[in-house]
């Protein structure tokens, strides 16, 4: 992997949340560009872009009608090609999202697709035969409720969508619609990007199996992901994918993987097909009976094993506990009240530390918070409306229902960026998309940057440290103690060099006693006045404290 690959720190901008200039109340590209001195301020050096293509947002963008033609809403291509140059001169990469699992209903491709089986399109998507009684071909469902399967009178066919119905899958087995791809991609290659974070990747191959598979027992509809992740040619449409294309620009690639487990992972980097992959074994760990709408909390020691399963089998890692499909990470993993400020500073203490590229997502450099939706008309996310829906519908009260959604929903970390204590956080003069946080007057960036010791102060401390330490960027990462109940301990060795990091889960005070090898250590940075240690090998941690000395 090049260097600047290793050494970077990726920032996740939602485009439409991020920062409004025409006050239209939808975040643009040049909005992105204004905010560039805060970003390179902040120390990070690649930027990574939600879809801001042409699409009628049934999906904020992740249904893409047009893939070289810019959603009006954001700006212009000239724009982009402006962001591009600009962020260079900043020395900050541009990432842009590559969605080719599937595209809008309402692209080109789709629209012929449908009208008829014998034309140009009539292959770029998957299409299956009715069952003798007219039902889809299997009862699988899709991630947004209800099957996974449409039909179309046209065809007589229905055609798979694994998300929305109208987000239709692509038939990568076709070979006229991967070289369309592939040249989409040069297009944008061309036009200077850095790389790519290739969504849903993992399902761009169908194994047979899946598309021809009997009816799931005893469900109205059958998980989505059953047995469609990694099919039999994933790997050789990768390869053809870098042969055609990546192979000839220095281009960063990060694969959304869902449902690859390790071994699976492995060969995706070691074969140089990926860069780094996106895994969800620890977005798992307080899932309940229905998903990841569920009224369940999160177990440290199942985030720490996950943590530790990944880092030990796995060559790169691309560490992140929070993105734009994700709640914030401070009421997820932390405590957004008493502990606010601790936690944030903690969780990004073990984001940053761990051996791979680390991850922020917009906002949680000032530690941005979940919302407090009191209807569900309050929120904006297709799934988080398809899911309320289907609690209800199986008994649970809508007060009940609401709860659980409001702790998953995407819409918590898809609100708009909080630059100020000003009308709407300074994020628009006009009406906001989706509504503002609450907290906005206490929590924002302006207020951040005025304080020495705030969490955007602790980040900018954190990414210095990781990019000038090559002990974070080389070493090894070996996790301690696999038993304890509210810590997770970890190493970075580099040729004999070490770092100890220690990041406490408990909101009480703790005993914690130092591995007894240890015996001097000098603080390199904590979110608490810690000591160094000579020699002693008991201390107490205060709620949510993060500590890492450099041993020797």
């Amino acid at each position: 992997m090049n260097d600047w690959k290793k050494k970077g720190v990726v920032y996740e901008i939602y485009v439409q949340s991020f920062n409004d200039t025409n006050d239209d109340g939808i975040g643009d590209i040049q909005g992105v560009i204004q905010k560039l001195d805060y970003l390179k301020e902040l120390g990070v050096n690649i930027l990574w872009l939600t879809p801001i293509f042409e699409s009628p947002l049934v999906d904020n963008g992740y249904d893409i009608s047009n893939y070289q033609s810019i959603n009006n809403i954001y700006g212009t291509m000239e724009d982009v090609e402006e962001l591009i140059k600009k962020s260079h001169d900043y020395n900050i990469k541009i990432v842009m999202d590559l969605v080719v699992n599937h595209t809008s209903d309402q692209h080109k491709w789709f629209q012929e697709s449908k009208k008829s089986k014998d034309n140009k399109y009539s292959e770029y998507y998957i299409w299956r035969d009715p069952r003798p009684d007219g039902s889809a071909p299997t009862n699988h469902g899709s991630a947004f409720g209800g099957s996974a399967w449409e039909y179309v009178p046209e065809r007589d066919q229905y055609y798979l969508h694994l998300f929305a119905k109208e987000q239709p899958d692509l038939n990568w087995d076709n070979k006229e619609l991967r070289n369309e791809i592939y040249n989409m991609m040069s297009f944008w290659a061309e036009k200077g990007i850095d790389g790519f974070r290739m969504d849903s990747i993992s399902f761009i191959s169908k194994p047979q199996k899946f598309t021809n598979a009997p009816v799931v027992d005893n469900k109205e509809y059958g998980a989505y992901y059953y047995g469609i992740a990694n099919g039999n040619n994933i790997h050789r449409y990768l390869k053809e994918m870098n042969e055609r294309v990546l192979s000839k620009y220095d281009l960063i690639t990060i694969g959304e993987t869902p449902h690859t487990n390790t071994e699976e992972g492995s060969k995706f980097l070691d074969s140089n097909e990926l860069d780094m992959i996106f895994q969800f074994e620890h977005m798992h760990v307080d899932y309940g009976k229905y998903g990841r709408y569920s009224d369940v909390s999160f177990k440290m020691s199942d985030l720490r094993e996950s943590i530790n399963h990944w880092q030990e089998n796995l060559t790169w890692n691309s560490n992140y506990l929070g993105n734009h499909d994700q709640p914030r990470i401070v009421s997820r993993f932390g405590n957004d009240k008493k502990y606010r400020e601790k936690s944030a500073k903690m969780l990004a203490m073990l984001t940053l530390f761990q051996r791979g590229t680390p991850f922020i997502y917009q906002g949680e450099e000032i530690g941005m918070t979940n919302v407090d939706f009191q209807s569900i008309d309050d929120m904006k996310d297709l799934e988080a409306h398809n899911t309320y829906d289907f609690l209800t519908r199986v008994g649970i009260s809508s007060e009940k229902a609401l709860d659980m959604v409001n702790r998953k929903t995407r819409d918590n970390s898809r609100t708009p960026m909080q630059w100020n204590a000003s009308k709407n956080a300074g994020f628009t003069d006009g009406q906001p998309w989706i509504r503002i946080n609450n907290n906005y007057k206490n929590i924002n960036v302006e207020k951040d940057l005025l304080n020495k010791d705030s969490i955007y102060k602790f980040y900018q401390e954190l990414i210095s440290l990781r990019k000038s330490n090559d002990i974070l960027i080389n070493g090894d990462c070996k996790l301690l103690d696999l038993t304890d109940s509210d810590i997770i301990t970890f190493t970075r060795n580099n040729n004999g060099e070490k770092i100890l990091v220690i990041c406490s889960f408990s909101d009480k005070r703790i005993k914690f006693d130092i591995p007894k090898e240890y015996k001097a250590m000098k603080l390199l940075i904590s979110n608490y006045d810690s000591a160094d240690f000579e020699g002693d090998v008991t201390t107490y941690l205060e709620p949510y404290e993060g500590r890492a000395y450099i041993i020797g």
